[in-house]
């Protein structure tokens, strides 16, 4: 295994408590990552619906709140302690242990990818199998959504979520970069959206379908 791949398994096993208070309010005063969630419900089910993969999905609050918009939604983590606690915090829902290097899904089997600010971890080496996997396990016509930080530099984050150490670094990148990542992986990008762009915490959010 890698060591960035152990070394954030470890990280958010040590600060899951703490990431899983930060993450019940973490679309409390957000409409805009509220309006894209609805949207990539609506894409879901005019693509025929079915099951829907959060890849990264922490404790499962966006998993939740897309299954309360009626989405057949399920999460998936690299880390066994943020998967506990979204069983706990969501019994009625399907959590399960992977990395999104290695994609424990079939082939054309899910109508849906989000992943909301879980690809900030992957390095830029790794991002082609990764969104290489998400194109694989996705359905002809189903679509991605792709949150994450913006900008043009990697930090390493040593401490969060209550204080606790942590050993991840964090990716930020550009949309029109990640956008063009998304068409080398054979998507097709449907929309870009840049968010808090007059902060010092810009993100963004890519929507893009597998064309089939």
């Amino acid at each position: 295994m890698d060591d960035w791949i152990a070394d954030t398994r470890t990280s958010y096993d040590t600060v899951a408590a703490g990431y899983a208070d930060f993450a019940r309010e973490a679309l409390t005063g957000q409409p805009y990552l509220k309006a894209s969630l609805a949207l990539f419900a609506d894409l879901v089910r005019a693509a025929g619906g079915g099951p829907v993969a959060d890849v990264g999905c922490g404790p499962g609050h966006v998993t939740a709140h897309l299954h309360g918009l009626g989405v057949d939604a399920f999460g998936i983590d690299l880390s066994p302690e943020m998967i506990a606690l979204a069983r706990r915090e969501h019994p009625a829902l399907r959590f399960e242990v992977g990395s999104m290097t290695e994609l424990p899904l079939a082939d054309a089997s899910v109508a849906g990818v989000i992943a909301f600010w879980s690809l900030i971890h992957i390095p830029d080496d790794a991002l082609a199998g990764v969104l290489g996997h998400f194109r694989r396990v996705l359905k002809a016509g189903a679509p991605l959504l792709a949150g994450f930080h913006v900008g043009e530099s990697s930090s390493l984050k040593t401490s969060g979520y209550g204080g606790h150490p942590m050993k991840v670094h964090v990716h930020r990148r550009r949309p029109d970069v990640v956008a063009e990542r998304l068409r080398e992986a054979g998507f097709t990008v449907d929309a870009q959206l840049l968010l808090d762009p007059d902060t010092d915490r810009p993100g963004a959010l890519v929507v893009a379908h597998h064309p089939g």
